[in-house]
């Protein structure tokens, strides 16, 4: 029996998607505008996001629910691993925590991880189709932004194990469609996909202030500069 879970799934987050993509930071992103400083934070947030999510997938991939779309090729922490390598050098792991925002998202996974794993779906469709849709033109954005050679940095973005990425939305939204679930649970997924957003645009709004900071820094040291040069 086929619920129609990706359409649902599809509107009935479009609110908060739409929010998420109107915070600055995901606004100045898109605009070509990347501080590495904030852009790095972002790679050690989502990594700490990643770990949960795979870890708590690994646990329950053959809950009857979640095992439709356990996909180990969409899997991000390998990938993240080599960013920060890049951002922060070998001792990456020591130098880097998650924000307020990201463990409050961390927690959040692996309570339902827990307590009520299809809730998962929610999670992984909001990061990894998310990822997989718009992830070349954010490589560019970021390449181009932050000076990037080759494929530096932007690991994230590629998912080596997947030919036809078109071919593998459709059978990703196909298995999502395929889950038995009773119509409490779809609405209940439904609804930790708007969590999902939430929890995003929370970390986002975190990286918002780091930015601004950043440019008050570099605007205070521009005035200095002009006062010593004037003085």
């Amino acid at each position: 029996m086929s619920t129609n879970l990706a359409q649902q799934l599809r509107e009935g987050t479009t609110k908060s998607h739409s929010m998420a993509e109107n915070v600055s930071f995901v606004k100045s992103f898109l605009g070509g505008v990347v501080d590495k400083k904030s852009y790095r934070q972002l790679v050690a947030n989502l990594f700490f996001i990643y770990v949960a999510i795979e870890e708590e997938m690994n646990k329950n991939k053959n809950h009857e629910a979640v095992k439709f779309i356990y996909f180990p090729e969409l899997f991000r922490e390998l990938s993240l691993i080599e960013d920060l390598n890049y951002y922060y050098g070998s001792d990456w792991f020591n130098q880097i925590k998650p924000s307020l925002a990201t463990q409050v998202y961390v927690d959040r996974i692996h309570y339902i991880g827990s307590n009520q794993p299809e809730l998962l779906i929610a999670h992984a469709y909001t990061r990894y189709i998310g990822d997989l849709s718009g992830g070349q033109i954010l490589k560019k954005i970021a390449k181009n932004a932050m000076q990037l050679s080759d494929n530096l940095g932007t690991s994230f973005y590629d998912f080596h194990s997947i030919s036809d990425e078109i071919a593998f939305k459709n059978m990703y939204r196909n298995s999502l469609n395929n889950i038995p679930l009773l119509d409490n649970q779809i609405n209940q997924i439904i609804s930790e996909a708007n969590i999902a957003f939430n929890l995003n645009m929370k970390m986002f709004q975190e990286l918002d202030s780091n930015l601004i900071k950043i440019m008050l820094m570099l605007l205070l040291s521009s005035i200095n500069n002009l006062r010593k040069k004037f003085s």
